[in-house]
């Protein structure tokens, strides 16, 4: 088992934290003080860990990737529901670069191979002063676990199938990536990155189905991004803009 390692983990600008276990690493950054440099907090295991609509997100102590990194945004609050896809292009580019050359993007924030998948992530923002504080969490699957895909019903991917992976590697790549992307969203606004979403995007002309948050569900083929980040649907109806759900079934359109 690789260690993890704050001195072999190399972000400009960014100061890095290890630590053995916490509940959640977006929970310790959020109640901190906010501090002028990005931070960067990474841990061995995580006992709370949360995805998206407070779902637990499961990884294996001492074997994935497990971090997050606060930092500040200085956007429009209407603009910040584009960061977790924002941080999907940093993330699916930065594994791409390693090896992980299928690794792609399940709106709005999965990272995928195929079907299967390989992480996840969680940003979450609180208005601080004249600036917004953003934790972006991230999860990556690292190592194949024995049984995880019965216990979860779902099919599942790991770093491993592509190559060796060294976590500090891991999470220095995927940060100094993330932290790029960050600068031109703020620098420019999400039209900058949509594109590269686009492109990356696992469901490209796909038709899918979508479950809302009231739990009704939405058909249509994959049209790509609104300028918002929505994700486009053709549907029977014309185009609909689906700002907040869930993908549930894709299939050839």
């Amino acid at each position: 088992m690789d260690r993890l390692d704050a001195a072999f983990i190399d972000v400009p600008g960014v100061t890095v934290r290890v630590v053995e276990r916490c509940g959640s690493t977006n929970a310790v950054l959020l109640g901190e003080a906010l501090s002028r440099q990005a931070v960067l907090l990474a841990a061995e295991e995580q006992t709370a860990g949360r995805g998206r609509r407070g779902r637990r997100w499961h990884s294996m102590p001492g074997a994935d990737v497990t971090f997050s990194l606060a930092r500040q945004i200085r956007r429009p609050a209407r603009e910040l529901a584009a960061l977790s896809l924002v941080a999907g292009v940093a993330a699916a580019s930065a594994l791409r670069s390693l090896g992980a050359s299928s690794a792609a993007l399940k709106w709005p924030n999965d990272l995928v191979v195929g079907p299967a998948k390989l992480g996840g992530i969680l940003v979450e923002t609180r208005p601080e002063g004249g600036t917004t504080r953003a934790v972006f969490g991230v999860g990556i699957n690292c190592r194949s676990a024995g049984g995880l895909e019965k216990r979860l019903r779902r099919a599942v991917a790991s770093l491993d199938e592509f190559f060796p992976p060294q976590r500090n590697t891991v999470i220095e790549a995927i940060a100094r990536a993330l932290m790029a992307a960050v600068d031109r969203f703020e620098a420019l606004g999400f039209e900058a990155v949509r594109p590269e979403w686009e492109a990356l995007h696992a469901h490209a002309g796909q038709r899918l189905r979508v479950r809302l948050a009231d739990g009704s569900s939405v058909s249509g083929i994959a049209r790509g991004l609104a300028p918002d980040g929505a994700l486009r649907l053709a549907t029977r109806r014309g185009e609909r803009a689906v700002h907040t759900g869930r993908v549930v079934s894709a299939r050839a359109a």
